[in-house]
């Protein structure tokens, strides 16, 4: 169905928020030259009432400032109204009444969040629904409010989008489980879960702990809103859109119900979102304890196992949050897993592409922003070797780009010999019909670009950024 002006008319009135300023939201200037230390003069919740419930709570100035503050603080794209982060503030104080008044008469209808597309490994795309700002600042009022309350419920085997957590948690405990004797694994793959997460489901487990009826409501919404995908309107009957500052919780709310089995059956397991590893000492144990969480995942919480993807092997054959495995005089070790090489590498061509159009210091600023993320990622792993390799291909890339850069014969004669090269010599090299990628590697260029002068121009190097933050 396609989505018409009418459409959205009816959801007009979502378009802004209802946060009161106060002294604790940023002070901004706007065109007119006024300061906006103040949307809206009155409060009208009380939250002190020991009678309110979970949405005034939500609803309160505070905790809605933060929320705003955080969107904010995100940015990121605008929603179907094409809103832009810019006018948010703006929007939410003119009308904060209306959408207040339509949150607690439950008449709120959230606008259908829009598709976005990224890729994936292999070709494949990931599926985001981005919703209005407007929307982002409602759910994360509700995620300010509920985080709390479910981290007492989830348990310390969940790793993903959860405060004071991480991946190099998880990897941690895949490495004390592995030392422990549990060197096998099942490695579970949730066949699209975010998108085939049962609503009713949800709703259900929600209800256990949210006695608001209120607050069940508006998530439901949320859920339901829909999907706005090249101009045709979808409808959101089942899974989680990816994209929302609420679908990281819900996810985890969601898988929590395995938890809690896994953990009462006895199994070790690590869980990051939906990537999931059950360990033990055997295959043959791998395959009992698959049958059984199978049974659960797929009878119970009504979500679809891949099956092709989903593996019972030892823990060096699988890769996990882009980390592998490998064990050494007993121990096991963490080693960074070639396809994490492969997708570093691709990134680095793009920014170290001969035709992209980058000036020197924003692709300088580009490449050491991406040496010191992803060092900082993989700094668990042994790989003082890839490293040294790494920034030997790079430097060699940064040559070659250099090379193109100087393009006239005359500017390469003259480069070169003001980098100390022999005039002779010079003029041979300059008039040199070997590719770019080539001359990057040759002698002249290696030892007149070297990476002492790359290192004095303020390029980091993967090898020494390594050494330095390595664990």
């Amino acid at each position: 169905m396609k989505i018409t002006k009418n459409t959205l008319g009816c959801r007009k009135q979502n378009k802004d928020t209802i946060i009161n300023c106060g002294n604790s939201v940023e002070h901004e200037r706007h065109g007119n030259g006024q300061s906006d230390s103040r949307m809206i003069e009155t409060d009208n919740i009380n939250t002190n009432k020991p009678t309110e419930g979970m949405l005034e709570r939500i609803l309160s100035r505070d905790n809605m400032n933060r929320a705003y503050l955080k969107v904010k603080r995100n940015k990121g794209a605008g929603g179907v109204d094409k809103m832009e982060i810019d006018e948010l503030l703006e929007h939410l104080k003119t009308h904060r009444e209306e959408i207040l008044t339509s949150l607690l008469k439950g008449s709120y209808k959230p606008y259908p969040v829009k598709r976005v597309e990224i890729p994936k490994e292999g070709g494949k795309t990931r599926k985001l629904g981005i919703p209005t700002l407007t929307d982002r600042v409602i759910q994360q009022a509700i995620l300010q409010i509920l985080s709390p309350i479910y981290e007492k419920q989830f348990l310390d085997t969940s790793y993903g989008f959860r405060p004071n957590r991480g991946c190099h948690d998880a990897l941690k405990k895949c490495q004390e489980y592995a030392n422990e004797g549990y060197w096998y694994v099942i490695d579970m793959d949730l066949e699209k879960f975010f998108d085939t997460v049962n609503q009713s489901m949800l709703i259900e487990i929600l209800s256990r702990t949210i006695k608001d009826n209120r607050v069940i409501s508006l998530i439901q919404k949320f859920l339901n809103a829909g999907i706005m995908d090249k101009g045709m309107f979808i409808e959101s009957e089942v899974g989680v859109p990816q994209g929302g500052p609420i679908s990281p919780l819900l996810a985890n709310i969601m898988l929590n119900e395995l938890d809690q089995e896994l953990d009462k059956w006895g199994y070790r397991y690590v869980r990051y979102a939906d990537d999931v590893l059950i360990f033990t000492k055997s295959r043959r144990a791998g395959q009992r304890q698959y049958k059984r969480a199978s049974k659960f995942i797929e009878g119970k919480l009504k979500l679809k196992i891949n099956k092709e993807k989903t593996t019972i092997t030892r823990l060096d054959q699988v890769k996990y949050l882009g980390y592998g495995f490998y064990r050494i005089k007993g121990k096991c070790r963490f080693r960074v897993h070639p396809k994490s090489i492969n997708k570093l590498k691709d990134k680095l061509r793009v920014v170290t592409g001969r035709s992209n159009g980058m000036s020197i210091e924003r692709r300088k600023r580009k490449l050491n922003q991406i040496i010191r993320g992803w060092v900082q990622y993989f700094k668990l792993a042994d790989m003082k070797s890839i490293m040294k390799s790494i920034d030997e291909w790079l430097r060699r890339r940064i040559r070659m780009i250099t090379w193109k850069r100087w393009k006239k014969v005359k500017t390469k004669f003259e480069n070169l010999q003001k980098l100390g090269v022999a005039k002779d010599k010079a003029w041979k090299w300059a008039n040199t019909r070997k590719s770019y990628w080539h001359t990057a590697n040759s002698f002249i260029l290696s030892t007149t670009l070297t990476n002492a002068r790359f290192e004095k121009q303020g390029y980091l190097s993967f090898l020494k950024y390594y050494l330095e933050v390595r664990v």
